[in-house]
């Protein structure tokens, strides 16, 4: 990478934009990894990578919510329990 990103005030260049579309890519899933690398493509995939980070917040969210549930009906005491707290540390 460049290091004028650091603190110089240079401009990225188009090379470097498409080498982090391309990062992005590869880390969104497989159906969101269709886009090119032309600014509009780009601008697509930026859409997608934040529905895609929303759509991973609300499944936190919701296994969190899944997680306080099945905890409450649990004995504190429980070789289950103990597994849960043992896999949350």
């Amino acid at each position: 990478m460049s290091s004028r990103r650091g603190g110089g005030g240079g401009r990225i260049t188009d090379e470097e934009i498409n080498e982090l579309i391309s990062k992005l890519q590869a880390l969104l899933p497989e159906s969101s990894r269709s886009y090119g690398a032309s600014r509009s493509s780009a601008s697509k995939l930026l859409k997608e990578t934040c529905s895609y980070i929303k759509s991973l917040h609300r499944e936190v969210d919701n296994l969190s919510d899944r997680l306080s549930e099945l905890m409450s009906t649990m004995d504190n005491n429980s070789p289950q329990a103990e597994i849960i707290r043992s896999l949350l540390r």
